[in-house]
């Protein structure tokens, strides 16, 4: 039997499994980021034992270089994360393996997985947003996956800021106040002075969250005119937060594109992962699965 690894490497943990797919998962793990040595060494111990694999697809925090024709091909790039610039992700665990490799975003594969087994079945153009730790996009246009000059960074779209209405400079460490500077997890906890989780019930919280959330997918409805976005991450965990952000989405096109889908049918047009926190292990299954 075609046997598949997958990796959603993040940030935060790394959740690793083999198998095909949602209904056969034989193994999984979930593996703590420590440096690329430590995580990498665990994954390739996982997969080692649980496998044996014919292909292993990853979906890796970024940026990340997708070009296959370059030298660090499968590296992350310019992150943030301390220890992890310039970490060789792919290559490595390929030749350590000895199995063919599939890479691309965490966000990318998400999409993958959702478009295969989850809410954007039967579509070919669409995206997939989390709203967590960070914000990140995945475009998957004419039914693949972008990729581009680099690959898609929705996170650091430039949306509007009003400084007299929202002080707050924003988190991020490249632009300050871009989406995810001012909309994501620790943005929210920096300019209220608690995480998301402790603020419930705080409408002037969610209000200004939703606004931005809503800014942000409406810079891609624009430009990317997806048949659906489809929407996670902890934040988007908020009680009532996704049905604010539909009604600040249909506000901020204010009619301008005819189509139910931003009007009267909202509710499925800006809709939640199918699969759930799993949509990025699976989808790197998904991308393995290519290459079989």
């Amino acid at each position: 039997m075609t046997v598949f690894g997958g990796i959603e490497a993040g940030g935060t943990k790394w959740v690793c499994a083999v198998g095909t797919g949602p209904e056969d998962i034989l193994a999984s793990v979930a593996i703590p980021t420590a440096s690329p040595d430590e995580t990498i060494d665990r994954a390739h111990a996982f997969l080692s034992s649980a496998g044996p694999i014919d292909a292993l697809g990853i979906g890796c925090f970024g940026p990340v270089d997708l070009d296959p024709g370059s030298p660090t091909w499968g590296y992350v790039t310019t992150t943030p994360k301390p220890g992890w610039t310039r970490a060789d992700v792919a290559q490595r665990l390929g030749k350590r393996l000895s199995v063919p490799v599939a890479f691309d975003t965490d966000v990318n594969a998400a999409a993958v997985g959702e478009q295969r087994w989850g809410a954007a079945r039967g579509l070919d153009t669409f995206c997939y947003v989390t709203i967590g730790t960070g914000i990140g996009g995945g475009a998957v246009v004419a039914g693949k996956p972008v990729h581009g000059l680099v690959h898609p960074e929705f996170g650091h779209l430039r949306i509007p800021h009003d400084d007299a209405v929202d002080p707050f400079p924003g988190v991020c460490p490249y632009h300050g106040d871009c989406w995810e500077g001012l909309a994501s997890g620790p943005a929210i906890a920096a300019r209220w002075g608690k995480p998301g989780e402790q603020l419930a019930g705080e409408d002037a919280v969610w209000e200004l969250e939703a606004r931005y959330v809503a800014l942000g997918l409406v810079s891609a409805i624009a430009v990317l005119s997806p048949q659906r976005i489809v929407i996670g991450g902890g934040v988007m965990e908020a009680p009532g937060l996704l049905g604010r952000v539909r009604e600040r989405v249909v506000e901020l096109v204010g009619g301008y594109l005819d189509t139910p889908a931003l009007e009267t049918a909202i509710e499925d047009y800006l809709v939640p992962p199918s699969l759930g926190a799993r949509a990025g292990v699976l989808g790197a299954i998904a991308l393995a699965s290519a290459l079989a």
